[in-house]
């Protein structure tokens, strides 16, 4: 990077423009890829929109008939979107009903609000 010489004999760089980009916490890195690759899949993102839609929360065999695919595959859906804390999900007898995190709610709004100044 070239610099100039100032009239007191200091100097300044010449293109402030080209500084390196700011430090990235590798750690926050892996917990967003996390996040962002457990929504990135057509049926994990169609449960959470659906969850989203539901008044309280929604139990396996309704997404099973909802998406249809099989009750495991739902399962394992649900269970990477709660590894990766985009959803809870609370037992009732032998069925559990998951609902959306806050967090969640607040990130499917925000994808909304991108869609929608970009149509």
């Amino acid at each position: 990077m070239s610099e100039d010489v100032i009239a007191d004999g200091t100097t300044k760089k010449a293109n402030p423009c080209c500084a390196p980009p700011g430090d990235v916490d590798p750690d926050a890195i892996a917990t967003d890829l996390q996040i962002l690759t457990a929504m990135g899949n057509d049926t994990r993102y169609e449960l959470l929109r659906r969850i989203a839609n539901a008044d309280d929360g929604v139990c396996v065999c309704d997404l099973e008939a909802a998406v249809g695919v099989s009750q495991s595959a739902v399962s394992q859906a649900l269970s990477r979107l709660y590894t990766a804390g985009l959803v809870t999900r609370r037992k009732e007898g032998s069925w559990r009903y998951y609902e959306l995190t806050d967090t969640t709610a607040a990130l499917l709004e925000t994808l909304d609000n991108l869609r929608d100044t970009h149509e």
